[in-house]
C-alpha cells in the first residue's frame, strides 16, 4: 500500500491523524532515532523527516537508523533538493503557493524530480501554505515570501481551491517551526468548507487541546514538532495521539 493510502485510511479509521516532524539540525542522530522508538509505542501514526536548513551530513544513515527503531511511514518534509533518500518511505513534494517567489512555486521542483523518480520514491503532491504567526519563521525568511494573514481566511480558501483544481493531493497549513501562534481554526475550517483535499496542519500546537481544536475545525492531521522535541515526554504524546484521534 502507497503511503498516501495508509494516510487515507488512518485519517478514516481514526478520525484523524498525529504525525511527529523530527529535525536532524536540533538533536543529534541517537536522540532523533529514541524520539521515533518513542513515537511508535506512543500513537503516533507517522513521523516526518526535515527542517529549513540541514547541516548534517548523515541523511541517509539517519532514515535507516528511524526506520530500524520504528515501524511508522517516514516521509521526507523537505527543505531542499538537500533532504532526499531512497531510503524514505515517501516524501511531501512541497509547492509554496502562498508565496510569490517561483522557485518555491516550481523551480526547486523541477531540480527534485529527476532525483525522485531515479530513487523511485513516492512522492504525494503537497500544497504547502504559510500562514501569518505572529513572528518571522525560518520557513517565511529562507523562502523570501509573506505568509497568508490570520485575518483573511478568503486568500486561504482561494489557495486551497486552486490546488485541488491543480490535483494537488494534501493542504498543508504552516504557521512555521517555533511559531507564536498557531494556524488559526477559521482558515482550517474554511477551506474543509470548500475542498476535499486532506489538510495537515503544524508550527506552535503546544498543547492537546489545541490540536483537538484543529481537528473540530476539520485538519486531517496534526503535526508537532518543537514541543516534542524540547520536552521529549512519552506522556504528552501519548495525550497529543488521544485528543487528536477522535474514533
Amino acid at each position: 500500500m502507497k503511503v498516501y493510502e495508509q494516510l487515507l485510511q488512518i485519517r478514516e479509521e481514526k478520525g484523524a491523524g498525529y504525525l511527529v516532524l523530527i529535525d536532524p539540525d536540533k538533536q543529534s542522530m541517537q536522540e532523533a532515532i529514541e524520539l521515533a522508538r518513542v513515537c511508535s509505542e506512543s500513537g503516533v501514526d507517522g513521523l516526518l523527516l526535515g527542517g529549513s536548513l540541514m547541516f548534517t551530513h548523515i541523511f541517509d544513515d539517519l532514515i535507516k537508523g528511524i526506520k530500524t527503531a520504528s515501524p511508522l511511514p517516514l516521509i521526507i518534509f523537505p527543505g531542499s533538493t538537500r533532504q532526499l533518500s531512497p531510503y524514505a518511505n515517501a516524501i511531501l513534494y512541497l509547492s509554496l503557493i502562498s508565496g510569490r517567489n517561483a522557485y518555491y512555486i516550481i523551480g526547486d521542483q523541477v531540480l527534485a524530480a529527476p532525483i525522485i523518480k531515479s530513487m523511485n520514491l513516492e512522492a504525494i503532491s503537497t500544497a504547502y501554505m504559510l500562514i501569518e504567526s505572529g513572528n518571522i519563521t525560518s520557513a517565511q525568511f529562507l523562502s523570501d515570501t509573506r505568509p497568508i494573514p490570520r485575518e483573511k481566511p478568503d486568500i486561504s480558501v482561494a489557495h486551497a481551491m486552486a490546488a485541488e483544481l491543480l490535483g494537488m493531493r494534501m493542504i498543508y497549513l504552516e504557521a512555521g517551526s517555533g511559531a507564536h501562534l498557531s494556524v488559526p481554526e477559521e482558515h482550517i475550517a474554511a477551506i474543509c468548507r470548500y475542498t476535499s483535499l486532506p489538510v495537515i496542519v503544524g508550527g506552535g500546537i503546544r498543547a492537546p487541546e489545541e490540536a483537538a481544536r484543529k481537528v473540530a475545525a476539520g485538519a486531517s492531521f496534526i503535526v508537532t514538532g518543537n514541543v516534542i522535541e524540547k520536552n521529549r515526554d512519552r506522556a504528552l504524546i501519548s495525550a497529543f495521539a488521544d485528543s487528536i484521534h477522535t474514533r
